[in-house]
């Protein structure tokens, strides 16, 4: 089967509902899918092994996700955002491929590779053009739908690839068709580079849910989607939910009273926040979803029922759970492993492994499946008695202080209780005695003094051990992050080994 499935489906269910608003203009399914359906002759006309996407959220992401499996060649979204060099790598990876969006840069980062490009109007035209005499025939291909660089922070960017079975096999499994109600609106938000970005399409479209894209994130616009369009269902992740606190908090007005649901994920959410959130939003369910790239996006939840018991609960194991990820889908399998792959027990912190359909576990030109199926994910965690999975960070972040195993995640859960610290990181420093040591850095509370650093240090030796002490403390206005929340401990390392 092909992805392409989906929105036939749902045009043949509703041709003529909204499928997709975008800059003020609205897209029943019917028209969406007679755009991929031209896109798809567009593409194929061009000869091109990828089609690929350069640009910020708009109608042309779902005409070329469509298109593309239409046409039987992957869909590539490039990250924007990236540096010359480093985007120009990647075109010359694709090269020649049809790229939609930034014709300017593309022309003059790789400009002897012979892409094919359009800019997004001159794309979205061409598909309704096409559309009149476009066969709407699905070819082949070779089975891969999506591939996504991922974002390289240890090393050059893999090729993560996707096949239609594996999206196929997280929509089936995860979402009913046509389970939306006529009202019902999905604001999409996140980058169309990201997992996030496509699942919230390919789900939305299949339960015929109304798409809301906003092209860049802003917390003011956001809530003024919200209210505009009586939007039902967000996605966001920790930094995007924090903005949007702020100027709620700081007297920004909207009226938000359609929301009834927010999904969150693609980074750590702090326990602080959270808790506001289910106290500012007392009738909004919320889901902390979990899931990968080469996951096809969620492999855990913690759902509405968990958070506001969690929430409410005086039993610190179940109040602790608003800190998981949730229980796996029961589609799929979790396990986790210690250094030598063996499978530990509850409570116990390992590397946590994923078996399932929509598990790829695969880049270009290799797998990373062991041969029983499961894919080493490279987040470290553990799994409490009643199957909650706990994250700690990656596996690469580890402090390995005197041969002995450190887990950031241990230490920034101490600091986090200290009344005046926002945010906190703990990331390996180079160390004479120990080879690496423990370096912290903070972001101080507006209207708090910063806290000394013998004071920090005793708090951590109170609640854990002498190891866990940190060698270096800074304190900074703000901790890195990218565009999807996830915190970027390489840059503050390099900010302890410069000083």
């Amino acid at each position: 089967m092909n992805i392409s499935l989906l929105l036939q489906m749902a045009a043949d269910a509703g041709a003529e509902r909204t499928g997709l608003v975008c800059d003020g203009r609205r897209w029943t399914y019917g028209e969406l899918l007679r755009a991929a359906q031209g896109a798809a002759a567009t593409i194929s006309a061009t000869g091109r092994s990828h089609i690929a996407l350069l640009d910020e959220s708009s109608e042309a992401a779902p005409i070329a996700l469509f298109g593309a499996a239409l046409a039987g060649i992957p869909y590539v979204p490039l990250n924007y955002r990236l540096a010359d060099a480093d985007l120009a790598a990647l075109l010359e990876r694709i090269a020649p491929a049809c790229i939609i969006g930034d014709v300017e840069r593309v022309e003059r980062l790789n400009p002897e590779a012979g892409h094919d490009c359009a800019r997004r109007e001159d794309f979205v035209a061409s598909a309704e053009v096409s559309a009149a005499t476009a066969s709407g025939e699905e070819q082949e291909g070779e089975g891969i739908a999506v591939q996504i660089f991922t974002s390289g922070t240890t090393a050059a960017p893999k090729a993560a690839i996707l096949r239609h079975s594996n999206l196929l096999g997280y929509i089936l499994g995860t979402v009913e068709f046509c389970a939306a109600a006529e009202d019902d609106a999905q604001l999409v938000c996140v980058p169309p580079y990201h997992i996030a970005g496509i699942s919230a399409l390919l789900s939305s479209i299949y339960a015929m849910r109304r798409i809301v894209m906003l092209p860049a994130f802003d917390p003011d616009k956001w809530l003024e989607l919200v209210a505009a369009e009586r939007v039902t269902n967000a996605f966001v992740v920790p930094t995007m939910l924090a903005r949007i606190i702020e100027r709620i908090d700081a007297g920004a007005t909207a009226d938000l009273s359609s929301l009834q649901a927010i999904a969150y994920g693609g980074g750590r959410m702090p326990m602080e926040l959270i808790e506001r959130a289910l106290h500012l939003f007392p009738n909004t369910n919320f889901t902390n979803a979990y899931g990968l790239t080469e996951t096809s996006s969620t492999i855990a939840l913690l759902g509405p029922q968990e958070h506001r018991q969690a929430h409410s609960s005086d039993d610190p194991s179940i109040r602790a759970r608003l800190g998981s990820v949730g229980q796996p889908l029961p589609t799929v399998e979790i396990e986790i492993r210690d250094e030598d792959g063996q499978v530990l027990p509850t409570g116990q912190r390992g590397e946590v492994y994923v078996r399932g359909e929509q598990v790829s576990g695969e880049y270009r030109g290799r797998s990373a499946l062991d041969a029983d199926g499961w894919f080493p994910t490279r987040d470290a965690g553990w799994m409490d008695d009643g199957g909650y999975l706990f994250l700690t960070g990656r596996a690469d972040d580890v402090i390995v202080r005197g041969g002995e195993n450190i887990s950031p995640g241990e230490i920034e859960d101490v600091l986090m209780a200290h009344p005046s610290v926002a945010e906190a990181v703990a990331v390996g420093v180079p160390s004479t005695e120990w080879g690496e040591a423990v370096g912290i850095a903070i972001v101080v509370r507006p209207g708090h003094e910063t806290p000394g650093e013998e004071e920090l240090r005793k708090l951590i030796r109170d609640r854990l051990r002498s190891s866990r002490v940190p060698e270096q403390i800074a304190v900074l206005g703000e901790l890195p992050y990218n565009e999807m929340g996830k915190l970027l401990r390489r840059q503050v390392r390099e900010l302890f080994n410069n000083n």
